[in-house]
């Protein structure tokens, strides 16, 4: 698709639930682009809060759309189906955006016609803005769909640090509504399985890290991840089903695990250890009996 006057080259998809805390900065960071001809597409997903207000206040720089609660797969969802943009950029309502990030991925994107999806190291703050740490790159970006499998947070930023051609979408599909988690794990797995990846190796995305939220959500979250590698395990290789599956599952087990011992589930997260040792005692092994130990020592992980 060639972009025209009339057609955007980027359309940039916020979807925002009760947002209003947030909201005026991530869209700010959208308008700051170096990149001309963006379209901003803020999907309101029913908010109760001051958050249509205060998008009120943009005017005519931006599309809202409005609609009853659906979710965030929903909301991103609508996203794509209103976007007009040859290209479709994802940001979280409480994340951010550096000035020359759209305009450092559409020129990737665009000099190698095999790239489906692009992304950034991110940079991942506190919400006072502290730094916690980067989220870096993946090392091998030509394996991507069996790096996700052993690594599922392989992917930069993930829904506030991706870009990706509309078409494809035709292709994939849309985010999986039924997931009430990692829904954007789900989407890079089907990208990567059709398409070319890159990662534009500086912080040009900002994602900002609220405590708390991964054991308020720890029991939701583990079902989607397992869920998310059983329904995509037939887009790997053949060959890559069996071994490179079960350690990457086992790693999963073994991720939850550990933030399950941190919230005082000692139990069952040495039960989900010796389930993935089970599966995969040879790749996993060693990194499995090791957690082991320390969690029947009560070591701090």
């Amino acid at each position: 698709m060639t972009a025209t006057p009339e057609t955007p080259r980027v359309s940039a998809v916020i979807p925002a639930y009760d947002a209003a805390a947030h909201i005026v900065g991530a869209v700010e960071s959208v308008l700051a682009q170096t990149l001309a001809g963006v379209e901003v597409v803020v999907v309101d997903d029913g908010s109760r809060d001051a958050t249509a207000e205060l998008l009120a206040g943009f005017g005519e720089r931006i599309r809202v759309i409005r609609q009853p609660n659906g979710g965030l797969s929903n909301a991103r969802n609508r996203g794509i189906a209103e976007a007009r943009g040859t290209f479709v950029a994802f940001l979280d309502a409480d994340d951010r955006w550096h000035p020359d990030k759209l305009a450092r991925q559409l020129a990737r994107l665009e000099s190698d016609p095999a790239l489906g999806f692009c992304s950034t190291r991110t940079r991942v703050e506190d919400p006072a803005g502290r730094l916690l740490n980067h989220w870096d790159c993946p090392d091998d970006a030509g394996t991507l769909l069996e790096t996700l499998f052993l690594r599922n947070g392989a992917v930069p930023g993930s829904g506030s640090g991706v870009m990706v051609r509309r078409d494809l979408f035709a292709r994939v599909g849309g985010f999986d509504e039924s997931l009430r988690s990692l829904e954007d794990i789900d989407m890079w797995m089907r990208l990567a399985a059709v398409s070319g990846y890159a990662c534009i190796d500086e912080p040009l995305t900002l994602v900002v890290k609220h405590p708390g939220s991964m054991s308020r959500n720890l029991a939701v979250m583990r079902a989607a991840a397992l869920r998310v590698m059983r329904k995509n395990r037939h887009l790997l290789p053949r060959a890559a089903r069996g071994r490179l599956w079960r350690a990457g599952y086992a790693s999963v087990l073994a991720d939850f695990a550990k933030w399950e011992y941190r919230a005082g589930q000692r139990g069952r997260a040495m039960l989900h250890l010796a389930q993935g040792l089970a599966l995969a005692p040879l790749s996993r092994g060693r990194m499995l009996l090791g957690l082991l130990a320390a969690m029947g020592a009560g070591r701090t992980l």
